[in-house]
Order: C-alpha cells, then structure tokens, then sequence
C-alpha cells in the first residue's frame, strides 16, 4: 500500500495518477501496485509536477519503522537517524552569528573584579 501526495500539480498529472492510485482527496493518492510501477509512478510524478510538491509513503520491510518516505520540493526533508526516518523541518529565524569578544555578562565579572582591587 502507498500513498501520494501532491500539492499545485498539473490537472494532467492528476489523471494520470487516477489511472493507477485511487484519489481519497483531492491530491491524496493511495493505492497497491509493486515497486516498479511505485518507481515509474514517482519518476513521473517528479518529471511533471512543475512547480508543485510531492510527498511518497510506501511500506520498506528493511526499515526500522516499517516504511519509506520520499519528498520533492518541500521545504522538510527526510533525516536517516540510525534507520529510523525523521522529518527535519528547517529553522524559520536567523542563525545568530557568533561575536569575537567577550559577553556582556563577563565584562560586567571582569568591571567588578577591578573595582574591588
């Protein structure tokens, strides 16, 4: 069993899914084919997308979690983590850059310590 999901597709990528996967929702394929037509499905869901995005689930026995996860063009990507599949979802605020120098709390330390000497 496998499940597709794909977002801002060609309505012709769409019929075409319908042929192989039964469409749950609008853009929510599910279906059970073997793994070369899964292969081909997602070769070509990837091909004709344009500018959308598409997320693949389907069952892998090797796997610690028992499944398989494939995206394309999504801002999350899948993380291996000792065989077990993890989405990592990229931070949204600014990296904060590291400054040469001391931190205010140590030069406050280092003004009290010569003021007492």
């Amino acid at each position: 069993m496998m499940t597709l999901v794909v977002t801002a597709c060609p309505q012709r990528l769409r019929g075409f899914l319908t042929r192989w996967l039964m469409e749950i929702e609008p853009g929510v394929y599910v279906g059970k084919v073997n793994a070369r037509i899964r292969d081909a499905l997602w070769d070509i869901t990837v091909a004709e997308i344009a500018g959308g995005r598409a997320i693949l689930v389907y069952p892998d026995s090797r796997k610690e979690a028992g499944f398989e996860v494939r995206v394309h063009r999504t801002t999350w990507e899948v993380v291996d983590y000792e065989g077990l599949a993890l989405i990592r979802r990229p931070s949204t605020t600014k990296k904060q850059i590291m400054r040469s120098g001391w931190s205010k709390a140590s030069k406050m330390r280092r003004a009290r310590r010569n003021r007492s000497k």
